[in-house]
């Protein structure tokens, strides 16, 4: 009798099928993870931006509320003299993240056009939406000046909140 040297064909075929088992179960948990991770971090950013947007009002009581997100982050990637139309209150890549060519983490952010009053940006409003829904995000979130972050339903996750009203809130 001959001594075999190395596997049969049914030997490579049974590990084969055990690999792609186990990356059937690991695969979805691994994107599910992954849009949990970007949730996370829109919510995280629409936390820093009302931060900034209350900091900014603070600083600029004649000009109110920022009018828009990229006037809260630095003019260039680094900040050197913080003004009225720079702020420099976030970070470049969250003040640039305003469509979904530039996001981050997965999700944009918009400010609809604010209410303003004898001049004065009096409210703002801020939108997180998923680039690729059910990809990158499944719910789009947004706060205005009361500071209270809404999600909304995943099927509706796309479409921007321009009152961020009967959201439902995080909690």
């Amino acid at each position: 009798m001959k001594k075999q040297k190395g596997f049969s064909l049914i030997e490579l075929l049974i590990v084969v099928a055990i690999i792609l088992i186990i990356a059937a179960i690991a695969i979805p948990n691994l994107l599910r993870a992954r849009i949990a991770a970007n949730e996370s971090s829109a919510v995280q950013s629409i936390r820093s931006l009302n931060t900034a947007e209350v900091a900014y009002q603070s600083t600029y009581p004649n000009i109110g509320f920022a009018a828009a997100i990229a006037t809260l982050g630095p003019s260039a990637a680094n900040c050197t003299t913080p003004s009225s139309t720079n702020a420099c209150l976030v970070d470049w890549v969250l003040g640039q993240a305003t469509a979904a060519a530039t996001p981050k983490s997965g999700y944009y952010f918009t400010e609809p056009i604010a209410p303003t009053g004898g001049g004065i940006v009096v409210d703002y409003t801020l939108n997180g939406l998923p680039v690729l829904l059910n990809t990158s995000g499944t719910r789009g979130f947004c706060s205005n000046s009361d500071g209270v972050i809404r999600y909304n339903s995943p099927a509706a996750a796309a479409a921007t909140n321009s009152a961020c009203g009967g959201l439902i809130p995080l909690q």
